[in-house]
């Protein structure tokens, strides 16, 4: 399977930092779901967007080094596999001047339907959006 990466840069602002001086976990935590919903944003057609949303079932996050007030990140997202109803998606966090790897994480979401809010099958042209056969 071939993954569709998705990637974006994020400022570390005042906001971000927590009293140790680094970036709060909290904050890593809405990082990666902004990159899920950002990716999804930027590859669903607004007919599928309209019809499907996910949630989180399952966050595993390995922090590995913390990040600083001014540093400049390099977010990185895949999806690394699609099920009947959830999938798993990858996200890592570099600090971008010397691609430190920082942070690590694999969700799994499900996708609901947006009207009844209830789990639906991962439709393959939803599937499609992510990953493709490679030949």
């Amino acid at each position: 399977m071939k993954h569709h990466l998705y990637s974006y840069t994020q400022q570390v602002e005042p906001q971000d930092i927590d009293e140790l001086n680094h970036v709060n976990n909290v904050v890593y935590v809405q990082w990666i779901q902004d990159a899920a919903v950002q990716h999804w944003n930027s590859v669903a057609p607004e007919a599928i967007r309209e019809k499907y949303v996910w949630v989180i079932v399952r966050h595993e996050i390995d922090y590995k080094h913390p990040a600083k007030l001014g540093d400049e990140m390099l977010i990185q997202t895949q999806v690394l596999s699609a099920g009947n109803i959830s999938s798993d998606r990858e996200v890592k966090i570099f600090r971008k001047h010397d691609m430190r790897l920082l942070v690590q994480s694999k969700t799994t979401w499900c996708m609901i339907h947006a009207d009844t809010q209830r789990p639906v099958r991962i439709t393959p042209d939803v599937k499609q959006l992510f990953l493709t056969e490679e030949n």
